[in-house]
């Protein structure tokens, strides 16, 4: 989970510069002085690097049967880059992600009322309608969000260098681009680029691009407890090959425009006034990095250093003039040039770090790293280029099925080479798969890409929840209500006292994250009274509560009051604001965590719904006001960018908003991830709206599949390093590197715990019972689990239920089981609920 706010300022001095060249830090113990609360410095250097020299250098050139071959002289030594060893702690708070306040006991119990009427089904309208053929493809709603909301057209967040009108996506790989420096990477996978700036050892104004291995890795201490390093991370700052122009310098300006779930096109200009120099479409798992020319004159720069400079006798295809790059650290680089029109690229050595073009370029460069193998694949790919991508899908009962469809200039009769990670690898169709090349490159945290020759990839789940309700739910037994009487009698005396408890105190927060876990808490437990113990007078007046509990905010009467803003183009709280502090609600105003706040209010609302289906009318514009803020599945919609948490590519979301970070892109809770996603179906289900509810059954399948690769970890993971898959779970999964840590501290049921909460019918096809076996063993078997406080414990042992339901409901029915065990945004009735459900007692 993301927790931004300012820290003080004392802790943003302990900063650090490590060397590479050693391949590890020299101190680790210093390197975590005061983990996880520390900073180390940027990669690249915050002082421009001496202007590379003009004049030519020795360059030995001589004929060879391939090509001209450029020869430097050697001596210098490659920049090896930076690490970011800690968390980056501007915008982050503290705070634990539960409800700790004590929760006291009912004066009185509530006396159930007379149910009221059977609640009016679906229209056969409603009920009857099928799955579209593409799930994408209609937008949930196009209006304007309710009234209710407040709006207004500023921002506290600069868009820096944005170029067209909102909504304009905040939580997607390239974000760094329009914020603070604009400097910071973007991690493409597997290339990374970042604007230079005139910084670092190139001091180049164009992009640099730069590829880790697997051997550039940086591991931290290790465990002795589990042997597992406790974090891993990759180095940033190395400019391997960087794309500019002779007509870029100190007044260049970056500017991004065709902002997608996808892509998006960065600009280079000379100055703010002038056409771009450069444009880059970039997309997720691009083959090349592709650079558009239109009359300005090229450069090819390293902070690598040249060793040799290869032109090409023969053209890679007609038009493609081809270079190869041997670099000082002992990679090689092939940059291809396609001249739409004018002279071919003729790139002349200057130096070490430069080789110039003679005259202008009217084009595309396109740049490659060859992994050994690559050489002809990319010979027979260059000329075409992505620009963009086009998700489509669709669902019949348990098979789903995704394409990602790519847009393509230049060549167009060529066919794009793309990389695949490795949750797409195992979910390829056949087709897909037969198209998929033995060209690897490694990723920085997602295993090792593989290169695939097709224009668009088709992805298929087999398992798709589709009987998962809000019962008790595990792959095999599917939803479970039945429970014995006797064990009904106990539960029902627990429900009882806890639906006495004060809803509408407990629901108003001054956060929209803690008010929707208490909403969910209680809807949870009114779900469990009516459809699993079967009181339905019971769960009718605590319906009438949580109606009322949940108008405060259909009716933006909480504390902080959301507002729409289309400055970005989003439903977010007032905090900010009102506050001046950028991590007020652990940073929703700056579009943080906003798929686990507002999951659990669509859940919520999916209960009531469920309970009530009259409900549905007044609020539904509401709740998908909400749904579309973070699940927009259309550009129809002009109200919210397309997707803005989940990450078709990735196969999971991103919590982090509107802060640049140098490890990119980064998200903590896959289990509350995972839940806006279960949130979805529910809802989708409930409201009748099928599609929603395929979108959401095809999330969780590939959830379930990409978080067991990424974040949850078995002893046979292969695709994070062995070092660190002894931690079992991620801690916090960046774009750049994986720590096993929390935002709110380094307690090792904090960091298992932040990937378990909360315990929904959903988390047994995620959490696996392997995993979880495996996990307890690890840090909470022989009675370990008995020292964790809190409301951490009560987390565990739901959890437990996954491998041993009927010791789960042991621990939650003893006499001496302490309430302060819970945290508050969960239930006893429903952890019970579930252990017994399962256990079958």
């Amino acid at each position: 989970m993301i927790l931004p706010v300012m820290m003080p300022p004392i802790l943003l001095l302990i900063m650090l510069q490590v060397s590479l060249s050693q391949g590890r830090p020299e101190n680790e113990e210093a390197r975590h002085l005061h983990r996880p609360y520390h900073k180390i410095s940027p990669g690249c250097s915050t002082e421009a690097s001496a202007p590379i020299p003009t004049s030519t250098a020795k360059v030995i050139t001589s004929a060879v049967p391939s090509g001209t071959i450029q020869i430097l002289a050697s001596g210098k030594l490659p920049s090896t880059g930076s690490v970011v060893s800690t968390l980056e702690t501007a915008g982050h708070v503290t705070t634990q992600p539960l409800l700790t306040s004590a929760i006291p006991t009912p004066t009185s119990l509530l006396s159930a009322t007379a149910p009221s009427p059977p609640p009016t089904p679906p229209s056969p309208s409603v009920a009857a309608k099928m799955v579209s053929a593409n799930i994408f493809a209609d937008p949930i709603a196009t209006d304007s969000p309710p009234a209710v909301i407040s709006k207004r057209k500023d921002h506290p967040a600069p868009r820096l260098g944005i170029v067209g009108t909102a909504p304009f996506q905040t939580n997607k790989f390239y974000a760094n681009f329009f914020l603070g420096s604009q400097t910071a990477p973007t991690y493409l996978h597997p290339y990374a680029v970042a604007w230079a700036k005139g910084k670092g050892a190139s001091a180049s104004w164009g992009l640099a691009i730069s590829h880790v291995e697997a051997k550039q890795r940086v591991f931290g201490q290790v465990s002795p407890a589990t042997g597992a390093v406790n974090y891993y991370l990759n180095p940033v700052g190395i400019q391997s090959v960087c794309i500019s122009a002779k007509e870029l310098g100190s007044t260049t300006v970056l500017t991004s425009d065709l902002l997608t779930d996808f892509s998006v096109r960065i600009n280079l200009r000379s100055n703010p006034q002038a056409q771009p120099a450069i444009q880059f479409p970039l997309v997720q798992g691009s083959g090349f990095v592709s650079a558009i020319f239109n009359g300005s004159s090229p450069l090819l720069q390293t902070g690598v250093f040249f060793k040799t400079v290869t032109r090409s006798t023969k053209e890679a295809k007609a038009g493609v003039t081809k270079y190869k790059l041997h670099l000082e650290d002992g990679t090689i680089w092939l940059v291809y040039a396609y001249h739409t029109k004018g002279d071919p690229l003729d790139l002349t050595v200057v130096n070490n770090g430069l080789a110039q073009a003679k005259g202008p370029f009217y084009g595309v460069i396109q740049v490659a790293k060859d992994p050994g193998n690559g050489e002809a694949l990319y010979d027979q790919a260059c000329g075409a280029y992505v620009t963009g991508v086009e998700l489509s899908g669709s669902t019949k009962d348990k098979q789903g099925s995704y394409t990602l469809a790519f847009k393509k200039a230049g060549i167009l009769l060529t066919t794009l080479v793309m990389f695949a990670l490795p949750h797409h690898q195992t979910s390829f169709d056949n087709a897909t798969r037969a198209k998929a090349t033995n060209v690897s490159l490694q990723t920085t945290t997602k295993g090792t890409a593989v290169a695939v020759l097709a224009d668009s990839w088709t992805m298929t789940e087999t398992e798709l929840p589709v009987n998962m309700g809000f019962l008790p739910w595990s792959p095999k037994a599917g939803s479970v209500s039945t429970l014995s009487a006797t064990t009904k009698t106990f539960i029902h005396n627990i429900a009882v006292q806890e639906m006495s408890q004060n809803m509408l105190q407990q629901t108003n927060q001054n956060s929209m994250y803690f008010s929707g876990k208490a909403l969910a808490k209680f809807a949870t437990i009114l779900m469990a009274i009516n459809d699993i113990l079967g009181d339905k007078a019971l769960a009718q007046t605590g319906l009438n509560q949580l109606k009322v509990a949940f108008a405060r905010f259909s009716e933006n009467q909480q504390q902080y009051p959301l507002v729409y803003e289309s400055a970005w183009g989003g439903v977010v709280s007032s905090a900010t604001y009102v506050t001046g502090n950028s991590g007020a609600d652990f940073g929703n105003s700056y579009y943080n965590d906003h798929h686990f706040h507002y999951g659990y209010f669509i859940y919520c609302a999916a209960v009531i719904g469920h309970l009530d289906p009259a409900w549905l009318r007044t609020n539904k514009a509401y709740v998908n006001t909400l749904v579309r803020d973070i699940a927009n599945p259309s550009a129809a919609d002009k109200f919210f960018p397309v997707w803005r948490c989940f990450d078709w590519y990735h196969g999971h979301s991103w919590a982090h908003g509107l802060f640049e970070t140098l490890d990119g892109k980064d998200q903590e809770s896959s289990s509350e991830d995972s839940m806006h996603a279960y949130a979805i179906k529910m809802w989708g289900t409930v409201s009748g709206d099928v599609n929603m509810a395929a979108r959401g059954n095809l999330m969780l399948a590939i959830q379930a599949r990409s978080m067991q690769a990424y974040y949850l970890y078995t002893k046979n993971n292969t695709v994070q390093p062995r070092e660190f898959i002894g931690n079992k779970a991620a801690g916090i999964l960046f774009e750049n590197k994986i720590d096993h840590t929390t935002y709110f501290g380094t307690n090792i049921e904090y960091i298992q715990g932040i990937h378990m909460l909360p315990l929904l019918p959903h988390t047994p096809m995620v959490r696996t019972p392997a995993f979880v076996a495996e996990e307890w063993e690890t840090y909470f078997g022989n009675g370990r689990a008995g020292k964790v406080g809190g409301g951490w414990r009560g987390i565990l042992f739901g959890n437990y239920a996954t491998i041993d339901p009927r010791g789960a409901y042991a621990f939650f029915a003893s006499s001496t089981f302490d309430p302060s065990w819970l945290d508050g945004g969960a239930s006893l009735t429903w952890y019970l609920c579930y252990a017994a459900a399962l256990g079958g007692l």
